[in-house]
């Protein structure tokens, strides 16, 4: 499978404006990106003053100034989001784009405190059970079908939500894995793609995982994301069906523009 191409932008500091993100999604459009996609984060508790854009805004207007490009969180900890906002969420995104969402799930990562320092639940496992709980319930809520769910942390009594998706069978979903822990790699197999974090040999035997779990890999999709070009035809040998050109964690409007006008490859 060929290459698909995208770039990963930071919603910090002079990218912290929707405008913005919006005008260089358009420009990597224009240059020939299949995807954008944002970090969803909402504090940097270990960078004092730094500006941060909500993700989910920065989508909308990401949505509303393209029109071919697919686009989505790269990824979203649901274990600090409500299942029903995020169902509600990403089919108003769906629709707005006309059915070129993808949203990218994950524990996140407690390193800059970002989660104990709101008030989140911050152990690992709690939020691998919460992720697990609120991805049922969130393709439960998305089948336009009446919900019943009694669950630890989430609760729905028959309730309907529509309207549902433009895409079918539902809304593609990525899942973030770290090295080959069987956990997360069960979670990417019974969903469409995976976003790991291992170099291409690991890559491949997580992929041999997820295939035992699957059956097969048809259809699955894998999406690294790097700063350099340097590893890529290594992923690609790997099975990486998507790379993502992930800029600077403070990177200046010029700077992404700049990066994104020379185009993929």
């Amino acid at each position: 499978m060929a290459l698909q191409f995208g770039v990963y932008l930071p919603p910090f500091g002079e990218l912290a404006d929707p405008r913005v993100l919006a005008e260089i999604a358009a420009e990597a459009e224009s240059a020939g990106f299949d995807g954008v996609f944002v970090w969803d984060h909402v504090a940097r508790p270990h960078q004092p003053g730094l500006a941060v854009c909500d993700a989910w805004i920065g989508l909308a207007a990401i949505a509303a100034a393209t029109s071919t490009v697919a686009f989505g969180p790269r990824i979203t900890p649901l274990s600090r989001r409500r299942p029903q906002d995020v169902a509600r969420e990403t089919v108003a995104l769906d629709l707005l784009s006309g059915g070129r969402l993808a949203l990218g799930v994950g524990l996140g990562s407690e390193a800059t405190g970002e989660f104990a320092r709101l008030g989140e639940v911050a152990v690992p496992r709690e939020r691998a059970q919460r992720l697990d709980e609120a991805l049922s319930l969130l393709t439960a809520l998305w089948s336009g079908e009446v919900v019943h769910h009694d669950g630890p942390a989430y609760r729905v009594d028959g309730l309907q939500f529509l309207p549902r998706p433009v895409q079918r069978p539902r809304i593609p979903i990525w899942v973030a894995a770290q090295s080959v822990r069987q956990a997360p790699l069960r979670r990417a197999a019974r969903y469409d793609r995976l976003c790991p974090e291992a170099s291409p040999e690991q890559l491949v035997e997580m992929l041999a995982i997820i295939a035992e779990h699957r059956g097969d890999l048809t259809g699955f999709e894998v999406v690294l994301a790097a700063a350099s070009d340097r590893e890529r035809d290594a992923y690609a040998r790997a099975g990486a069906t998507w790379w993502l050109t992930e800029l600077p964690v403070i990177c200046s409007r010029a700077e992404a523009l700049a990066l994104v006008r020379r185009g993929p490859g």
